[in-house]
């Protein structure tokens, strides 16, 4: 009985002994999530919250002149162009057996620039020079038959007046004088014929030679030896000239001027000219001549205009940029150069005209005064200055100080705007 009353209170809960001590495991998972809950918080910042600008497209703003004491009264753009300028090649088909230029490279007048295969034109002219010599062969057979015939008429016609020889038998001497005399006269015009078929055959070896037609620089190469090259364009694999020269001292400018504009130029009118390679140096040119002719569909007229200085800078089918000129008033102040800008870099804000400029990485607004247009300028006398990058197609929420990034037309990859 003392044992079961001993169990039973071994089974009694004693509520007076303190707590056993609380586990901290769970403490650490909530230390744990608490710290991943704030670096993906610091990750999602850096990835989505802090801004990478709004993706623009940009352009350089172009600074022009107007040669301090002249006002420009037109501005145009064109290019440069080579009046004297030719594709060389063979007067016949043949093979390139040699080719003796580089791009680059300087030709004089008859120079000579490639060979073709003469296995054929000589050819040609070594039968055309046994044909000449055998014709002239035949030429000294004849006429020697025909002074021969001659002493035998004259023999036969003093025999004839004595009576010693029938006159049917000194007529028959002289039908065979005449005879070979007409003999003679067509050997000498074969023997003629021949001489000329030689020199016919002389030309064509020559053709086989391709010389400089003038003075000039090599700007392209076109055939490589064993290619076949020929005068007309047969298509396939067979090439139409050896290279193309260029005199360079025949470069001037073509420039179309809307035909709105066409009155205020002039013939002899000076001429500023602006390489798009080099904006910083000013050509002095004057006007040649002003095509008689428009392009109804484009509404322009041509406008050629010589280059005063010659340089090796300049050189064929370079972008330029021309303003003409008109001598100053004594009273009239010099105008103030501008720059040209696109016209997609202006937009309208609170009814002014203004244009983006993009600076360590930000758009900075500014007011701008438009002058005239320009093809696809706008000149702007006012607010922006040459070498600077203006924002292109300007969005409607882009604001004065916003972050921008410049991207590339085309490409996937973007890269931050730099000043």
């Amino acid at each position: 009985m003392n044992n079961s009353a001993d169990l039973l209170k071994e089974l009694r809960i004693d509520r007076s002994a303190p707590p056993p001590p609380p586990s901290r495991r769970g403490l650490w998972i909530a230390l744990a999530a608490a710290a991943a809950l704030v670096v993906l918080a610091l990750i999602a910042w850096a990835v989505l919250g802090r801004s990478r600008g709004v993706e623009v497209q940009t352009a350089t703003v172009a600074a022009i002149g107007n040669g301090g004491g002249s006002a420009s009264v037109l501005d145009a753009t064109g290019y440069v162009v080579a009046r004297r300028m030719a594709t060389v090649s063979a007067k016949i088909t043949g093979k390139v057996r040699e080719v003796l230029i580089e791009e680059g490279m300087k030709v004089e007048a008859g120079q000579i620039m490639a060979t073709l295969d003469p296995i054929d034109a000589d050819a040609e002219r070594s039968l055309a020079t046994a044909q000449a010599g055998a014709a002239r062969s035949q030429v000294e057979s004849v006429r020697a038959r025909v002074e021969e015939a001659e002493a035998n008429a004259r023999r036969l016609s003093t025999l004839v007046q004595q009576q010693l020889v029938s006159k049917a038998q000194y007529d028959e001497a002289v039908a065979a004088r005449d005879s070979l005399r007409a003999e003679l006269i067509t050997s000498e015009r074969n023997a003629k014929v021949a001489g000329d078929r030689l020199r016919i055959a002389d030309i064509g070896v020559d053709n086989t030679i391709v010389r400089a037609p003038f003075a000039g620089v090599v700007t392209a190469k076109a055939a490589q030896p064993g290619e076949i090259v020929s005068p007309l364009a047969t298509g396939g694999f067979t090439r139409t000239g050896i290279g193309t020269v260029v005199d360079m001292d025949s470069l001037e400018i073509e420039v179309e001027v809307g035909e709105a504009f066409i009155g205020r130029v002039q013939p002899k009118m000076p001429v500023e000219a602006t390489l798009n390679a080099y904006q910083d140096w000013k050509i002095p040119a004057e006007v040649i001549a002003i095509i008689p002719a428009a392009d109804r569909g484009k509404a322009t007229v041509k406008v050629r205009i010589a280059l005063k200085v010659k340089d090796p800078r300049i050189v064929p089918d370079m972008g330029v940029r021309v303003s003409f000129l008109e001598a100053s008033k004594p009273d009239q102040p010099a105008q103030k150069p501008g720059v040209l800008v696109p016209a997609a870099a202006l937009s309208t804000r609170d009814g002014k005209q203004v244009a983006f400029v993009v600076n360590d990485e930000k758009a900075q607004r500014r007011d701008v005064t438009v002058g005239r247009s320009l093809g696809e300028d706008r000149e702007v006398t006012q607010g922006l200055s040459g070498g600077e990058t203006v924002v292109l197609d300007p969005p409607a929420g882009l604001a004065d100080g916003d972050r921008v990034r410049v991207v590339v037309e085309g490409d996937a990859e973007s890269e931050p705007a730099s000043e």
